[in-house]
């Protein structure tokens, strides 16, 4: 059963990495996002990011852009898909579980999440001189803990989604408030109060919080309200998937 759940991750990792799009917002749109504003602000301090440039606190926060990619538009409508297509039925007449299905679209995307993140990490190290001032375990710990925070929200969807059309208008009613709102972009500084007020209430938000502070030197232990919430938040996204998902 290993090796099947094996052959069946490296099957699905060749279908994410031939849709065009997905791979476009997850590895090309983050470097268009720091290369233009890098370009613009460049990296120089600045006394309103506590002495960090534009891109010592953009890329960390870009980790929610990369998560939202994955978690809010490519999970749940490839689940969805494959519901509608009764592909997850069709496994419940093999050996293999469809649960094995979900397992290795799990998988995949947190690969490709980590390597979105490696990617723009190295983009912005070559081209701007990045800061990082962090510890690998925090900062690691933190991001994988984001990543599965935000797929949750993507599993929920496509468990309430009663097709692949609402399933896609779903994701984009939450992807783009996210992607704009939180600091994802944009940051968050230079945002007006009643946005940043706004910006609390939806867990990139917090992602991008955490993401920064561990970037920048904070321990884990210091963003506990954010990861407090995030966990919350998975806590009833999943409760939720599992009482609304269905195979078929």
């Amino acid at each position: 059963m290993r090796a099947a759940l094996l052959n069946l991750t490296l099957l699905e990792m060749k279908l994410f990495m031939r849709n065009y799009i997905n791979m476009f917002f997850l590895l090309i749109f983050p470097m268009l996002m720091l290369l233009l504003f890098g370009g613009i602000f460049g990296n120089e301090p600045e006394a309103m990011f506590g002495g960090y440039g534009t891109v010592d606190i953009s890329v960390p926060a870009y980790a929610g852009l990369i998560i939202s990619v994955t978690g809010l538009m490519s999970l749940p409508l490839t689940l969805c898909q494959y519901r509608e297509k009764k592909i997850l039925k069709r496994f419940q007449a093999t050996p293999l579980s469809p649960i094995y299905v979900v397992v290795s679209q799990i998988s995949v995307h947190l690969i490709m999440t980590v390597a979105g993140m490696l990617l723009l990490f190295i983009v912005a190290k070559v081209v701007f001189d990045l800061q990082f001032v962090g510890r690998v375990l925090p900062v690691t710990a933190v991001f994988l803990f984001s990543t599965l925070s935000i797929f949750s929200l993507g599993f929920l969807v496509a468990a309430v989604a009663p097709n692949m059309r609402a399933a896609t208008a779903i994701a984009y009613l939450i992807y783009f408030p996210m992607l704009f709102l939180t600091g994802a972009t944009i940051p968050i500084e230079l945002m007006p109060e009643l946005m940043q007020k706004i910006a609390a209430v939806l867990p990139v938000t917090h992602v991008v919080k955490a993401m920064k502070a561990v970037w920048l030197g904070e321990t884990a232990a210091s963003v506990y309200p954010s990861l407090l919430i995030l966990a919350g938040f998975m806590l009833v996204c999943l409760t939720l998937s599992l009482k609304f998902f269905r195979w078929e």
